[in-house]
């Protein structure tokens, strides 16, 4: 199992990562990617690489990383309120939350599969 903060990613880049992510839902609109996919699609990816890199960061609390994550996700949106040319949504925040948590569950998962197979015994 991997311990906080012990994982090949650095604390800057899950940082800058998370900062890039509120740059996008803060800032300027024409600053913000756009693809064919849409916005939905674009916020669940950006929140499941959040959350997959705090996730595989901060282990051993998975729920208050899950909370924080969610918290992070509805301060953002909260945020637009006063952010001109952007607006908060329902459906912005609750495509976030989930995203971040499926990110979240992501790196739980592969941690516990790493895990796993370093227990086995060799053959």
């Amino acid at each position: 199992m991997l311990s906080d903060g012990d994982d090949d990613l650095s604390p800057t880049a899950r940082l800058g990562l998370a900062a890039a992510v509120a740059f996008a839902t803060l800032g300027p609109p024409n600053y913000r990617p756009h693809t064919e996919f849409g916005q939905n699609a674009e916020h669940a990816l950006a929140f499941v690489l959040v959350g997959a890199a705090f996730g595989l960061a901060y282990t051993r609390n998975r729920l208050l990383t899950a909370l924080i994550g969610v918290a992070m996700a509805g301060l953002v949106e909260l945020l637009q309120f006063w952010a001109p040319g952007r607006h908060a949504r329902l459906m912005d925040f609750l495509v976030d939350a989930l995203a971040a948590c499926v990110g979240l569950a992501a790196a739980s998962a592969l941690d516990w599969a790493i895990t796993r197979s370093r227990l086995r015994p060799s053959q």
